[in-house]
């Protein structure tokens, strides 16, 4: 299933998108009826296999979602967002970072979160505001010291999140990473949550990102360093994972920070980036209001 949530800031709904179109727009159906939401409660109490039948029987009556309404993250807000740095080879290597022998974790506000198609703004005072389209992996259930071999069974899901940094606040004012990460808009994901059934092969996924038309970041999960069943159960081992929560497994090489200059988003921007077979993400970046 493609699970996905749709309405204005604070009034989403859930909903489910059905068919082969690639605009998530166009094919959304609403299922709150069925559904509260996409939250914790929802992913810890079989949410999923209660939902998919529901649609089984209602899904030709349940009411669609006109084009014109705003793609939602799809998930409600999680308990935490774990991101992973340096995660790609290529991407190490122009940074100027050595490999890392374990995975480098670090958090993400949840307040960051926004929806695959709405504005990034960029911070005041920021002045190298970065892009890394990355693969998200959603939890599905309570995960503690579980082992790489059973990392597939917490997995609910997989999205697109990009890993906007503003790698002033991140690298020169002191601290940890997560000040250069957690600004509001700073998460966009989605635009839909597919379900871990239906991706079941990560070696060789693409990710793609362009700027303004022009590609920045053209890579694949076959150039990661820690794989995601190895992510899963390396995180669980220093915090408890909630079903919600969300790791964003690192980025492919071809960031702003690494090109030669370096480059880094303006107001008027647009990028557009897609993680294959989890569908593309536009933003449009703009200043602070």
């Amino acid at each position: 299933m493609k699970l996905c949530r749709f309405g204005e800031i604070g009034l989403e709904k859930p909903g489910v998108l059905v068919g082969d179109d690639s605009d998530p727009r166009h094919v959304r159906i609403d299922v709150s009826a069925a559904i509260s939401d996409y939250n914790e409660e929802f992913f810890a109490t079989g949410g999923p296999a209660r939902l998919k039948a529901w649609l089984a029987t209602n899904s030709d009556s349940a009411p669609r979602v006109a084009p014109s309404v705003r793609i939602a993250p799809p998930i409600a807000r999680p308990s935490k967002i774990i991101c992973v740095g340096l995660n790609y080879r290529e991407h190490a290597i122009e940074t100027g970072s050595a490999l890392p022998p374990e995975p480098m974790i670090f958090g993400k506000a949840t307040t960051a979160m926004c929806g695959a198609f709405d504005d990034i703004v960029l911070p005041r005072g920021g002045e190298k505001t970065d892009w890394e389209v990355e693969l998200a992996v959603v939890i599905g259930t309570r995960a503690s010291y579980v082992t790489e071999h059973d990392s597939h069974k917490h997995i609910a899901g997989y999205c697109i999140m990009n890993d906007i940094s503003e790698r002033a606040f991140q690298k020169e004012r002191g601290g940890q990473f997560i000040k250069g990460k957690s600004c509001d808009t700073f998460a966009p994901f989605g635009p839909f949550l597919l379900t871990a059934d239906e991706l079941p092969d990560l070696d060789r996924v693409k990710l793609q990102l362009s700027r303004n038309g022009v590609v920045a970041q053209d890579g694949s999960t076959a150039d990661m360093i820690f794989k995601v069943p190895l992510l899963v159960s390396y995180i669980s081992h220093f915090m408890t994972l909630l079903p919600g929560d969300i790791i964003s497994t690192g980025t492919p090489s071809g960031v702003g920070a690494g090109m030669k200059p370096p480059q880094f988003l303006s107001h008027g921007d647009i990028i557009e980036y897609s993680v294959e077979g989890l569908g593309t993400c536009r933003n449009l970046v703009r200043a602070i209001d």
